[in-house]
């Protein structure tokens, strides 16, 4: 990474991004990047380094950082959207028309000609991009009644909850894959210097302020109270994943959840040490049921790179790898 304030800045390609361009390429969408914070890629984000390190986790080269969208309404219609420009799809939601009535007739026809099991699960998929449809519109309506909002400066598709801001996009993540719309999918929770509150933790002190804990038992009780919150976000998420149907398996059994952390010690900025979970089996490459602690001074690398060969990338090294984790 290129410590610079100007366009000259350089970082490695991400690990989604390596896979997107040897796998991604038979999907509608090689890959989706999605974020629960407003950006802002100008400017100094500290240390004289440019905000661009911070507003996006996809680079699809060392010099093309990819734009992260924060807007589930965009992010809905970039996956599911019909309509032959940005135009007819406005038209089509101030009409208040769903994003399905296009297609109705074509799905009848199609019905006909499916089993009993293909047709359960063709009408359940509907369902759910419904439901997300129904779940957008509801927000959309809200922030435009004229009610004071939490976030002012958000896009309208944009809940003032965090909570419900995570899910929605966690959720359209599984209705993509099972769609088989993109097979590769980013979503950046949050920035290092976000000062948003989480009530929901049990904790309302700032994300920023409360990581920096001063290693006081407090403190650390109530970081770990945020971070607690935050894993408990993916509970829902990964059981949609496990009881959605794929293949011989399900979309679990054929996925990897990688959800880490940048931070190992975030009281003094240390990125050493950095907590990571895998969740899913990679169809069947990867078991589960394994707690690895590595040695001091392993790169987060070593274990990229064994991700990236589970998957199927032949690549010896990733990054600044020096070998690779067991997993």
């Amino acid at each position: 990474m290129q410590s610079t304030l100007g366009s000259d800045f350089r970082n490695g390609i991400s690990i989604d991004q390596v896979y997107a361009q040897k796998f991604g390429q038979d999907t509608p969408l090689p890959s989706v990047q999605l974020c629960t914070e407003n950006l802002d890629s100008s400017g100094s984000c500290g240390y004289n380094y440019s905000c661009v390190y911070m507003d996006t986790i996809s680079w699809a080269s060392p010099t093309i950082p990819l734009p992260m969208t924060y807007n589930p309404r965009v992010a809905f219609e970039d996956l599911f959207g019909t309509g032959g420009s940005t135009a007819d799809r406005a038209k089509r939601r101030k009409a208040n028309q769903s994003i399905l009535d296009g297609i109705m007739h074509d799905v009848s026809r199609i019905q006909k000609d499916l089993d009993t099991r293909d047709r359960t699960r063709l009408n359940s998929y509907l369902e759910n991009v419904r439901e997300i449809e129904r779940r957008i519109q509801k927000i959309e309506a809200y922030n435009a009644s004229g009610v004071k909002r939490e976030l002012p400066n958000a896009p309208i598709g944009v809940p003032d909850s965090w909570d419900e801001l995570v899910r929605l996009m966690l959720d359209l993540q599984v209705l993509a894959f099972s769609a088989d719309v993109t097979r590769v999918s980013t979503l950046k929770l949050s920035r290092d210097t976000s000062n948003r509150v989480f009530p929901e933790s049990g904790n309302t002190a700032p994300f920023h302020s409360a990581s920096h804990h001063g290693e006081t038992p407090k403190g650390i009780d109530d970081l770990a109270k945020i971070n607690r919150y935050h894993v408990s976000l993916l509970t829902p998420f990964i059981d949609k994943l496990k009881n959605t149907p794929d293949g011989d398996g399900s979309l679990l059994d054929h996925s990897l959840i990688f959800y880490g952390s940048p931070m190992g010690d975030s009281n003094v900025h240390s990125h050493k040490r950095v907590p990571l979970v895998l969740l899913g089996h990679a169809s069947g490459q990867v078991k589960g049921n394994l707690h690895v602690k590595c040695k001091d001074d392993t790169p987060q690398a070593n274990v990229l790179t064994a991700i990236l060969q589970k998957l199927g990338v032949e690549m010896e090294e990733f990054g600044d790898s020096t070998g690779i984790v067991a997993i």
